[in-house]
């Protein structure tokens, strides 16, 4: 399985996004670095790829208007690939989820 880590304090821009996947995943040559094609990768993928978010504040700070629309993309790849998984690292965001 391979792990994702996208911490908010590191990210400070959509490029910064790009470039996590693209170093921990190996993109083809032909990803675009836009979220569809982001999208396209994962939900075509053959292995295990888990995704982890910490420090969302942070993260939508940096996301700006497309924070919800990344949200979304990786959710909706996760449902689409079940070798996809999101999860939000509620201690590192400072928020607390019940299950």
């Amino acid at each position: 399985m391979t792990t994702v880590i996208i911490d908010g304090n590191a990210v400070k821009s959509r490029e910064d996004i790009h470039n996590i996947f693209e170093a921990a995943l190996k993109l083809p040559e032909w990803y675009g670095r836009n979220l569809d094609a982001l999208y396209e990768c994962l939900t075509e993928r053959s292995d295990s790829v888990a995704i982890i978010l910490k420090n969302l504040p942070a993260l939508e700070e940096a996301m700006g208007a497309r924070y919800p629309a990344l949200l979304r993309m990786l959710y909706d790849a996760a449902e689409e690939n079940h070798r996809i998984t999101v999860r939000e690292d509620a201690a590192e965001s400072g928020e607390q989820k019940g299950e």
